[in-house]
């Protein structure tokens, strides 16, 4: 007998009813039936036999993995004595069912893979299989998510996890890689097994500044190590290829921590040496990779001047009023000095005072002594001083006094009326012109005139007349402008 099912039957099913015959009559005909023979001796244990009915049913479950053939022997035994007995075989035959998922096994893993991998790669040896037979162990795989690494197959049921894109650490440090498979079967069974890939640093990005030049602003009379400015240079590897040293180029003065630091002195530039108000240097970063990979920055330091400067005056000798300077500085800055001023009445005692004290008008040193022709200068200076001092003094005089009796001086009455003709103006050149006398004098009675007016008329005098006794000429007016 020859019998097919499927592994996924359940228990209690039937496989296939036998059936013996015998012709004798009475118990001699009676058959009952067993099981003999199982091949392989686990069949004992997966079906069983009705010894009345011949039937056969499963017992356990089928496993079409473990065992797809069962062969075994069947015997019908009379109740005759003695016994007589028939044999038969039967092969149960199991039928594969898609109830096994395809398996994925990492054999191998060589990881980190350095970010500058050739393209080929093998980062992983991996194995797929399917205990399902036919279709239904038929396995395809793939990678995912899509990305920079894909799988090759090297023969039956083993694959290779290859690099296909450049990797690149500062942008990915590591890869979570899923190689799923699917078999044939329908419907389908599916698989996945998570591969951990990290990424190895290489030494392949360089120090970088955030600015390519750096202007500094510093105020002179720094102290000796004052901090000018911070500067930080970005390393996108890890460990040494990151760590970042920095030193000075150009023979620059001044050590370098992560900051640039001044010297001292009255620049900041150090060493006692005088700076300028301007100084340019460059900054070099280096990591400590292999080989160390370096970038530059350049750093304007302009030096802002302080208020450290008092304006200074030559101080004089002997006392006096004190004359006090100051300028707008912050904070602000003064220095004085004393003047002394003698009066006198006169040029001549101008004079015998210059010569007898003009030392007590010259400016002394800072130890007080006193050069020789320098004081010489000084005297002769201070005579011709007082001399056009008094000078001006007089002129002055005199011109106010003048002007005061011109002003003071009595005015004549508002003048109008016909009058003869009057000449205004003569010079050794000639004359301006005649006129009627249409003049008008505006003063006020005793304080200064205001305003004063006269009006010219164009036409030219008539021709003079022979005088008469009765027609005297009027005295000349008084003409005030």
């Amino acid at each position: 007998y020859k019998v097919q099912l499927p592994e996924s039957a359940a228990a209690g099913t039937l496989v296939v009813r036998v059936n013996a015959t015998d012709p004798d009559g009475g118990s001699n005909g009676e058959v009952t039936y067993s099981v003999t023979n199982f091949l392989p001796p686990s069949g004992k244990d997966v079906i069983s036999v009705n010894p009345k009915t011949g039937e056969i049913h499963l017992m356990g479950v089928l496993d079409f993995e473990e065992v797809n053939i069962f062969d075994f022997h069947i015997e019908a035994r009379d109740k005759g004595m003695p016994p007589l007995s028939g044999h038969c075989k039967v092969v149960l035959e199991v039928l594969d069912v898609n109830d096994n998922a395809p398996e994925v096994w990492v054999t191998s893993l060589s990881v980190p893979v350095p970010e500058d991998a050739s393209l080929g790669t093998v980062v992983a040896l991996l194995s797929v299989s399917d205990r399902d037979s036919g279709a239904n162990g038929r396995v395809r795989c793939w990678v995912w998510p899509s990305g920079p690494f894909g799988l090759e197959a090297t023969f039956a049921g083993s694959y290779s996890l290859v690099l296909r894109e450049a990797l690149d650490r500062e942008r990915v440090s590591e890869y979570e890689v899923e190689v799923r498979a699917e078999d044939g079967g329908s419907p389908a069974l599916r698989a996945r097994r998570g591969v951990r890939v990290p990424v190895s640093d290489v030494n392949d990005n360089a120090p970088a500044f955030a600015q390519a030049v750096y202007t500094v602003l510093a105020r002179e009379n720094n102290a000796a190590g004052a901090e000018l400015a911070r500067l930080w240079a970005r390393d996108p590897d890890e460990a040494g290829n990151g760590r970042v040293s920095y030193s000075l180029w150009e023979g620059a003065v001044g050590g370098v921590s992560g900051s640039w630091w001044s010297g001292g002195g009255a620049g900041g530039a150090g060493g006692g040496r005088p700076a300028s108000s301007y100084v340019s240097f460059e900054v070099r970063a280096v990591d400590a990779g292999e080989p160390p990979l370096c970038g530059n920055a350049t750093v304007q330091v302009f030096v802002v001047d302080e208020n450290d400067n008092a304006p200074a005056l030559l101080p004089a000798a002997g006392g006096g009023l004190v004359i006090v300077v100051r300028d707008h500085g912050e904070p602000a800055r003064s220095a004085t000095a004393t003047l002394s001023v003698s009066l006198v009445e006169g040029a001549e005692a101008a004079l015998a005072a210059a010569a007898a004290g003009s030392s007590s008008l010259l400016p002394r040193s800072a130890e007080g002594g006193e050069s020789g022709s320098a004081a010489a200068a000084a005297a002769a200076t201070n005579v011709w001083l007082v001399v056009a001092i008094c000078a001006v003094s007089s002129l002055f005089l005199l011109a106010v006094v003048l002007y005061g009796a011109s002003r003071w001086a009595p005015r004549a009455a508002v003048l109008s009326g016909p009058g003869p003709t009057t000449l205004v103006c003569a010079s050794e050149v000639g004359s301006w012109s005649y006129s009627q006398r249409q003049s008008r004098s505006l003063c006020v009675a005793d304080g200064a005139a205001k305003s004063d007016l006269m009006v010219f008329s164009p036409n030219f005098p008539p021709p003079p007349a022979p005088a008469t006794k009765d027609m005297q000429p009027e005295p000349p007016a008084l003409l005030d402008t």
